[in-house]
C-alpha cells in the first residue's frame, strides 16, 4: 500500500480527563434510581457478600431510598440549567482547563464515575481523537479506596477493551499540594471577610468510609487529618476540627460524625461556626442538601445562634490554578 493510500488516522495527541463521583440525569424517581444502583453496585463502596447485598439493595434500597435522595437533590437542583451543582461545576472546571492547557496536540474533557458522561464513553472519545496519552485527574484530594480506587478500576477495565491502548498516567491524591491548602485558607478568609459575626470554631467536614475499610489498611482518615492539620498551620486564628459525614448502613464509620458534632456543639457554648468541606471539588448534594441545609437545621435547633457553610473550591480562579498546576506536571 502506498502511503497516500493509508487510510488518514488522528495520532500523536493527548487526552486530559479530570473524573467526579458523579450525578444522576435528573430528580426523577427512575433516574435517581438508576444512579444509586451503579453507584452502590461498586464493590469497593460497599464491601460485603455481593449477593446478600444485591438482594438487599434490590429489594430495599432502591425501592425506597429513591424518592429521598431525589427530596434532597430538588433543593439544590440548578434549574435554570437543569442540572446539578456537581456537574454544573465540573463541566465548568474542564472548560477553564481547556482555555489554559487545550491546543491541537491537547485535549481537555471531564467524566463522572457514576452516571453521565461515563468514563468508558470519554475515553473512546479521546482516542477517536488521535489521543495516545491520557492523562487521569480524579477529583479527589484526599486518596481513598471507595472513590479514587474505583476510578481507576474503571479506566483499567475500559482499557481492557481496547485492542488499540494509550499510554496513561493517573494524577495521585493532593491532600497536601501547596496550591490546595492555600486555596482553601484563602476561602476560609474571604468567607469571613463576609460575617457580620465571628466563627468560634471551624468545621472541615470530609466524606466519611466505613471504620472497617480503615482497620484494613485505607489511608484515606489519615489524609484528612493532614489536610486539616496543614490548614491549621496556615490559619490558626480559629480552631479547625475535622468531621466526618454522610454515614451510610448501620456499621461504625470514622469518627467523630459531622451530625453528632452539630447536634453537640450548642450545649458545649459553641453557637457560632463556620464549615468546609475540603474533600469535595465541587458543591454537590451532600455539601449543599446534608449541610448546608440539614446541618443548619440541626444546629440551630439544638441552640446554635450562627452557621454557614464555606463554598467548595468549585470553579474559581484558585481551584483552575491548582488542577492545571497537577496536569502540567505530566504532560510530556
Amino acid at each position: 500500500m502506498n502511503k497516500s493510500d493509508h487510510p488518514k488516522i488522528n495520532y500523536g495527541k493527548t487526552g486530559i480527563l479530570i473524573v467526579n463521583l458523579g450525578t444522576p440525569d435528573s430528580t426523577s424517581w427512575w433516574d435517581i434510581r438508576k444512579y444509586l444502583k451503579e453507584f452502590l453496585s461498586d464493590k469497593r463502596v460497599i464491601e460485603v457478600n455481593p449477593i446478600v447485598w444485591q438482594i438487599i439493595l434490590n429489594l430495599f434500597i432502591l425501592t425506597f431510598r429513591p424518592s429521598k435522595t431525589a427530596h434532597a437533590y430538588k433543593k439544590i437542583w440548578f434549574k435554570n440549567t437543569n442540572e446539578s451543582p456537581l456537574l454544573y461545576y465540573t463541566k465548568s472546571q474542564a472548560k477553564k482547563l481547556k482555555d489554559r492547557i487545550e491546543n491541537e496536540n491537547i485535549i481537555v474533557d471531564f467524566a463522572m464515575r457514576y452516571g453521565n458522561p461515563s468514563i468508558s464513553s470519554k475515553l473512546a472519545f479521546l482516542k477517536t481523537q488521535g489521543c495516545e496519552n491520557i492523562i487521569i485527574l480524579p477529583l479527589y484530594p484526599q486518596y481513598a479506596a471507595a472513590t479514587t480506587a474505583t476510578v481507576c478500576d474503571e479506566v483499567y477495565r475500559t482499557l481492557m477493551k481496547m485492542r488499540w491502548q494509550p499510554s496513561l498516567q493517573i494524577i495521585p491524591h493532593y491532600e497536601s499540594e501547596p496550591l490546595y491548602i492555600n486555596a482553601l485558607v484563602k476561602s476560609m478568609t474571604d468567607k469571613i471577610k463576609t460575617l457580620s459575626w465571628k466563627p468560634e470554631l471551624i468545621i472541615a467536614s470530609y466524606h466519611g468510609i466505613p471504620k472497617s475499610y480503615f482497620d484494613k489498611g485505607d489511608p484515606y482518615q489519615c489524609y484528612c487529618q493532614k489536610t486539616t492539620r496543614l490548614m491549621s498551620e496556615k490559619f490558626s486564628d480559629i480552631k479547625i476540627q475535622t468531621t466526618f459525614q454522610s454515614r451510610f448502613g448501620p456499621q461504625e464509620w470514622l469518627k467523630p460524625y459531622t451530625d453528632k458534632t452539630l447536634d453537640d456543639l450548642p450545649k458545649k457554648n459553641i453557637k457560632n461556626i463556620l464549615i468546609i468541606c475540603p474533600g469535595f471539588a465541587s458543591d454537590c448534594v451532600e455539601t449543599l442538601e446534608e449541610i448546608s441545609i440539614q446541618g443548619k437545621e440541626s444546629f440551630i435547633s439544638n441552640g446554635g445562634l450562627n452557621f454557614d457553610l464555606i463554598p467548595c473550591l468549585n470553579d474559581t480562579n484558585d481551584h483552575i490554578n491548582l488542577l492545571e498546576n497537577l496536569i502540567r506536571k505530566y504532560i510530556v
